[in-house]
């Protein structure tokens, strides 16, 4: 395990779970991004200009991190793309059926002990570590 970084891991999850509670605490909405990203692309009167910023904002944040250290962006995509835009729109899929992201249940939810999100959270755990094992194992890698 080269890639260990207890700090800066912890410091991130403080982080983004401070940020989760703020926007509910302070604002009233949860911080998940397929729900902000939806409320974009089918916009409500009044309710828009939030998303887009915050959406922005997590542009922004991966370009200003790219800017300035370069080196967080070295890794290698061992799979083929095709096989990547699947996983990508069965993850879309997944978000539709279960009304929400690994973000909204994950983080909001779990810390609000929504017995939905729970269960959301530990299917979206389980599905994705049987959904590695039996492909690496099913293809020899």
């Amino acid at each position: 395990m080269h890639n260990f970084t207890p700090i800066a891991s912890l410091l991130g999850g403080m982080l983004i779970g401070l940020s989760a509670a703020a926007m509910l605490l302070l604002d009233g909405k949860i911080a998940g991004i397929s729900g902000i990203l939806a409320g974009v692309l089918k916009p409500i009167a009044g309710d828009t200009l939030w998303r887009v910023c915050f959406l922005t904002g997590l542009l922004a944040g991966g370009i200003a991190l790219r800017i300035l250290l370069p080196t967080a962006f070295d890794f290698g995509i061992i799979r083929p793309l095709p096989l990547l835009i699947i996983a990508g729109l069965l993850v879309g899929f997944g978000t539709r059926l279960g009304s929400g992201c690994t973000s909204g249940h994950g983080v909001c939810g779990v810390s609000r002990l929504s017995p939905r999100s729970l269960v959301a959270t530990g299917t979206f755990v389980f599905t994705g570590a049987l959904t590695v094992y039996l492909f690496n194992h099913l293809t020899g890698n």
